[in-house]
């Protein structure tokens, strides 16, 4: 007998970005394998992303709370499917990217992936190499400090059940990573793997822009000192030892 496949929600956060998640819900309404709900978490939006979020059939959740950490975990506590994918509103997703994400979770053992991406906007020549070198900055930063493979925001999915077992635990402090909180909690008990997705996402180069780097990489620092003393490196490689993952 053949298993019914894993129902799936795609989650995405959004506060005033109306113009990029029209694109990105375009891209997901043109996916081979469609998922069975989107849920947009309104962010306190000023402008209309919430009624761009309904034209395109999406599930609106309110959060006013501000800040991507709670905007996400209430998107998450919305969501419906088994398996959970999470990307960013000014991401477009390639036509593949649901069912390779969901086919990377089809092995039992893992509960969450995780795969790169290449930029969609800036200087044409610089995006794939801007984008390897943004993601292997960091993976440098982000595997010592977890012992295990970090998650990233805009191109990841875990299960329904990996996220209600941490749930109470991860930090909601806007001033913080949630993907990385996420997989310092999920990497405790739960299995995180990288998979070589990177073409089925293009992401936006503001990322870059050295205004947000230098605060991405300042809540980054944030996010992990948030963790210690139980979580100093040395303590938590020794725990994941210990259990053998």
């Amino acid at each position: 007998m053949t298993l019914a496949a894993p129902t799936v929600s795609v989650v995405i956060p959004v506060r005033d970005d109306a113009v990029p998640l029209a694109g990105c819900l375009d891209a997901l309404a043109a996916q081979t394998r469609p998922a069975d709900e989107i849920v947009v978490v309104d962010n306190a939006s000023t402008d209309d992303s919430a009624d761009v979020a309904r034209a395109a059939g999406a599930r609106v959740v309110f959060c006013g709370e501000r800040g991507i950490p709670s905007a996400a975990a209430a998107g998450y506590d919305a969501a419906t499917g088994e398996l959970i994918l999470r990307l960013d509103a000014d991401s477009l997703p390639g036509p593949g990217w649901i069912a390779y994400m969901t086919a990377a979770l089809s092995d039992p053992d893992v509960d969450a992936v995780t795969a790169g991406a290449v930029f969609h906007d800036g200087p044409p020549r610089g995006r794939r190499p801007m984008a390897w070198a943004f993601l292997g900055t960091y993976a440098a930063f982000a595997y010592p400090a977890l012992g295990h493979a970090p998650l990233w925001g805009s191109n990841m999915a875990f299960r329904r059940t990996a996220w209600l077992a941490v749930r109470d635990e991860v930090h909601l402090d806007p001033e913080l990573h949630d993907d990385l909180d996420l997989a310092f909690h999920l990497g405790e008990h739960h299995r995180i793997r990288i998979v070589p997705g990177r073409s089925q996402m293009r992401v936006s180069s503001r990322t870059v822009r050295p205004r947000r780097f230098a605060k991405s990489f300042s809540r980054g620092m944030g996010t992990v000192f948030a963790h210690w003393p139980r979580e100093i490196p040395p303590l938590r490689w020794a725990r994941r030892q210990r259990v053998g993952r």
